[in-house]
Order: structure tokens, then sequence, then C-alpha cells
């Protein structure tokens, strides 16, 4: 290339470039698609995102679901009804008494049941149901703050934990996987001294909890960390389906427990917290977390309450059979129908179809809480630095055994 050539293609770049070159509304890099997981420790579980970044920026998230199919819905289908709450404790592992707790109402409803369960029935089921609700918030914090570089609080609640499966095991034999809460009643009534050991559990706990909020809520690193980050907007979580702590750390006062007044919670006095943006904008993950915090609280009154009643209205006798409106065989008329409960992650329904003549249902269909609130994880998460994806997940506390069932 000649002299006078390279001089007119350079004074011609220069022309073209001058404009632009010093305007840093005009540098952006190319985008990029990174897979984070399912290998990743902080996707909790076996869950893959497709993350769109331009630098460090997160542009888009889609979530990938789908290695780790339970089929659920179609065991369902090919099982009695009491055959099926087995399988109902390994969609939410982390809280199956819950779960369980959820299906057997909706079987109670469709025989029309409901109202014939002993008060001491239900109040046990309560007792075990919050017990579990601890259990599954304290594995979201602890797992949480593992995520964002504290390993001291993850100790904590598993050690608190422990002691929380023990009483369950107590209870029914198993630490995870319960298999207790049956249609018409239970497997077993609480063993002889479980209320007085429960009840030193609760006092016990209590100074803990205060423990964890002075360590991790009221952190200056936690509070910098998550504050104004991952911001879910009120109309967005309730476009997208988001329930649970979720939907309330929005700003939300929506508690199924509440709102359609199931088991004997109208008769216990709880709050409902929600998110108030009190260290940054309504519904970023330091809400979230806080509204967890807040909803341990909440159980260890329903479990203060419960066992007053356990001990005293509705205390053991000998002739009290837990399994004496067990049916022996579960045949609802034909009908389509819904149940829904509170879980620890929010809405958790079955919906039902029978034909009446069948103890099997043609469709059983689940409402996984954990799958709404994952899809909603894009919205959050856009405009938000790479770094801080990690600390958007921990927020959502997904459990993938439900979301691909």
């Amino acid at each position: 290339m000649s002299n006078a050539i390279q001089y007119e293609y350079k004074k011609e770049y220069l022309a073209v470039s001058a404009p632009t070159k010093y305007n840093s509304e005009n540098l952006r890099t190319e985008e990029m698609v990174l897979n984070m997981g399912p290998q990743h420790p902080s996707t909790h579980g076996v869950l893959r995102l497709e993350v769109v970044t331009d630098g460090e920026v997160v542009m888009d998230v889609i979530p990938h679901i789908g290695y780790l199919h339970r089929c659920f819905e179609k065991h369902a289908e090919s099982m009695p009804f009491n055959q099926i709450i087995p399988y109902v404790d390994r969609m939410d592992y982390v809280a199956s008494m819950n779960s369980e707790h959820a299906y057997v109402m909706g079987v109670e409803r469709m025989l029309g049941i409901e109202n014939d369960i002993p008060k001491r029935v239900e109040y046990i089921r309560v007792v075990v149901a919050e017990l579990n609700r601890l259990a599954s918030h304290f594995v979201a914090l602890g797992t949480y703050a593992l995520d964002i570089g504290a390993y001291t609080p993850f100790l904590w609640m598993m050690r608190d934990r422990e002691q929380i499966l023990r009483l369950l095991e107590w209870t029914c034999g198993a630490r995870m996987l319960y298999n207790y809460i049956w249609i018409g009643g239970l497997f077993y009534d609480l063993p002889i001294g479980f209320e007085e050991r429960c009840l030193e559990f609760v006092k016990y706990l209590k100074p803990k909890l205060t423990e964890l909020q002075q360590l991790v809520i009221d952190n200056k690193i936690f509070i910098e960390r998550t504050a104004n980050v991952g911001v879910l907007p009120l109309p967005v979580a309730i476009n997208y389906g988001c329930t649970g702590p979720m939907l309330r750390a929005s700003g939300l006062k929506y508690d199924l427990r509440r709102v359609d007044n199931y088991s004997v919670y109208p008769e216990i006095d709880f709050e409902i917290p929600i998110g108030e943006g009190k260290m940054g904008a309504t519904g970023d993950c330091w809400d979230r977390t806080w509204v967890r915090v807040a909803e341990c609280w909440e159980s260890v009154k329903i479990i203060e309450q419960s066992l007053i009643k356990l001990t005293g209205d509705h205390k053991r006798t000998r002739d009290f059979d837990p399994q004496a409106l067990v049916p022996k065989k579960i045949r609802p008329k034909a009908m389509d129908f819904y149940v829904r409960a509170e879980n620890p992650k929010g809405e958790l329904g079955f919906f039902f179809r029978t034909d009446g003549r069948s103890d099997i249902p043609v469709r059983c269909k689940a409402r996984a809480c954990s799958f709404n609130n994952l899809s909603v994880i894009g919205e959050m998460s856009k405009g938000a630095l790479l770094a801080d994806l990690v600390a958007i997940i921990g927020s959502i506390d997904v459990v993938m055994g439900e979301v691909d069932r």
C-alpha cells in the first residue's frame, strides 16, 4: 500500500471514529452466554442457568430444568391415594411434613371428612408442620449465608436443624421423608414426653434466633451484599405467580394460613411478616432473608400455643386412636378438586380429577411454589452484576425436587 493510500485510509478512519471514539455510551462489549451450573454449588441442586452478560452486567437469565425428574404426577396416577403420600415427601424434601399436610387435607375434603378430624390430630399436624417450616428456613438461611461467603451461620443453622430432625425422627422414625400425616389421621400419636422436650427446644431456640439476627441480618457486610440487590416489585411478583416469602417480601400480606384458615390456624395467634424496605428497596434480597427470619419467630409462637393445647384441652388419653378415621378404601365422588396450603416456600397446591369408581386419581397435578418463584429470576437479575447473581439465586430458596416433578 503506497504512502498516499495509507494517508487517505487513516484520514477516513479518523473522520468516522473521532465523534464516537471517546463516547463512553457507545463503548459496549459483545454479549457473552455463560452456563452457570448445574455443577456450581450456589445453584442449589441440579439447576442450569443460561446467563447473558455484557461484561459483568447481567442482561438476561434463562433457567433450564429437567435434570431431576421425579415423575411425581405420573406415579400418583397409577396408585391409590394413600400410597401417594411417600411420593409427596420427595418433592420438597426439605419440608415434607408441610407437603403431606396439604395433600392429605385435599383428599379429606374430597371425602367429606375434614370436619371430623379430632382436634388433637390437627394440633399435632400443626406442630410437626411448623417444626418442619423452621427446619426448611434454617436450610435456606444457612446455605444463603454460605453462598455469599459466611461459613459460621451455616454451621449454627445445621446444628439447630439437627435438633428438629431428631424430634421428628422420634415422632415417626424418619429424618426427612416422613409418611407421618395420613388421610384421616396420623401414623401414630406423639411419643410420650414429646411435648415437654419440644417445649425445651423452643426455649433453647429463642436466644439462638436473636444471635442469628445479630450475626447475619444486622451485619454490615450482609446488608451491603443484599440490600437493593435482586429487587422484585410487587406487580411483577403477582404477575409471575410468586408466593410465600418471595411475595410477602415484596410487601403483600398474603399467607394461606390466614387467607384460607385451614386446620386449626384460625385458633392460633400469629403475625404475617412482610418486607418494608428497611435497608434498601422493598422486595430486595435483604427483605426476603428478613421475612424468613421473622417467620421463624412466628413458627415458634405457633408451636408454643399448639403445645399448650396438646397438654391441656386436647391432651392424650388412653382411648385416643390417631387412625380411627383412616378410611379403608378411599373412593371420592367424581369431581375436579384443587386444594392449597402454605409451605415454607409458598403455595403448594394439588389438583385431583376422580371418576367415582376407582381409588386411583385419574389426574393428579402439583402446583409447586419453587417453579413459579424460579421463573421470575430473569426479571430480578436484569442489570445486576454477575457477582450478585449468586445472591439473587440463594434468596429465592428453590428446591429442584418440586420444580422438576
